[in-house]
């Protein structure tokens, strides 16, 4: 679906990106994940045909980003970290307005408008000026402006972005729901939700992919094993950490802050070296214990602050980067022809 081989972008001589090479299946979810300053929203920018690379190549659907970008404007929802709304037009307005800009035919208009509107769940708001929407329909109305012309790629620039708990729910659940239809490709701040919501992940560092894979993939390379917090009510604290820590696997388990009241009710912190949730279960049972709850905890952010590193060693690291990516470009990274001035 898209391919991206020894992609650069430029600012003066400063190298914002690059060489980033990549492929995304059709359907997937793409997750990207990155430090402030690492290029995500230039690659999202180049992705969306919002950018010109300096040099090298990005196919959408075949279509080249340089050569033939109103094809693949055609193929592309894009939301930005700002969503491209106009306060002062009620959402049905403005999303037929945005149908008709991406070339929807006159008579499907109306349909293609009641068809983001059930799917991104504005029926409720749809009448109303976008100016007086909250932060969270605003996303959703988005989230809708992108995807009305059914584009094959969707482009998500933080669409969590503050969301209160309840709309970051509602939001991934319609992230989801875009999966299969679309190729999507999400940047995020938030780890947790990349998580939950992405098929692979693209760490980027200064500009370069850094890492790319699944979180189970992350999770082997960089010995993080699982997390799993279990709740349990009955026996003692040092009978049951005694028996959890007798589960093959368990590599460790702690008293944590209990997740629900109760006298004898205690939560403990596991780590392990594989899936140990179904024998820790059988433990717990057998030895007449009652399981309340067991969660696996998500343990992202911990491999991603290992792969990029954290404090005062990573940050002469980054100090080191951005000198080298001052230095004159590489041959290989020569403005292409009609790119001037990207």
């Amino acid at each position: 679906m898209i391919e991206i081989r020894d992609l650069y972008k430029y600012y003066g001589d400063r190298r914002a990106l690059g060489p980033v090479t990549a492929d995304i299946a059709e359907g997937e979810i793409i997750g990207l994940l990155g430090l402030n300053g690492a290029g995500k929203t230039t690659t999202l920018r180049i992705l969306a045909c919002d950018l010109l690379p300096t040099s090298g190549t990005v196919r959408v659907g075949g279509y080249d980003v340089v050569s033939a970008p109103d094809e693949v404007r055609a193929r592309v929802g894009y939301l930005p970290d700002r969503p491209p709304l106009y306060d002062d037009m009620s959402v049905r307005e403005y999303l037929a307005f945005a149908a008709r800009l991406r070339r929807v035919p006159k008579a499907d208009v109306a349909r293609r408008v009641d068809e983001v509107v059930e799917q991104t769940e504005l029926g409720d708001v749809v009448h109303q000026l976008i100016g007086t929407l909250s932060h969270g329909f605003r996303q959703r109305v988005g989230i809708a402006q992108a995807i009305v012309h059914r584009p094959a790629f969707v482009v998500l620039d933080e669409p969590i972005s503050g969301l209160d708990p309840v709309q970051i729910v509602e939001m991934r659940e319609l992230v989801r729901g875009l999966r299969g239809a679309h190729t999507v490709i999400v940047s995020s701040h938030i780890l947790t939700e990349i998580s939950e919501t992405c098929d692979r992940i693209f760490v980027i560092d200064e500009g370069r992919i850094a890492w790319a894979g699944t979180e189970k993939e992350l999770s082997s390379e960089f010995g993080q094993g699982m997390r799993v917090d279990v709740t349990v009510r009955g026996g003692d604290e040092t009978r049951v950490l005694e028996l959890l820590r007798a589960v093959d696997g368990v590599q460790s388990a702690e008293i944590a802050t209990p997740t629900e009241p109760g006298e004898d009710v205690r939560t403990v912190r596991l780590s392990a070296r594989g899936d140990v949730r179904d024998a820790v279960c059988r433990a717990l049972v057998t030895a007449n214990l009652s399981v309340l709850e067991l969660v696996r905890r998500r343990e992202l952010e911990s491999m991603v602050l290992a792969l990029l590193g954290s404090g005062e060693s990573a940050a002469r690291r980054r100090s080191k980067k951005r000198s080298e990516s001052r230095r004159e470009a590489p041959a290989e990274a020569a403005v292409p022809e009609g790119a001037e001035g990207a």
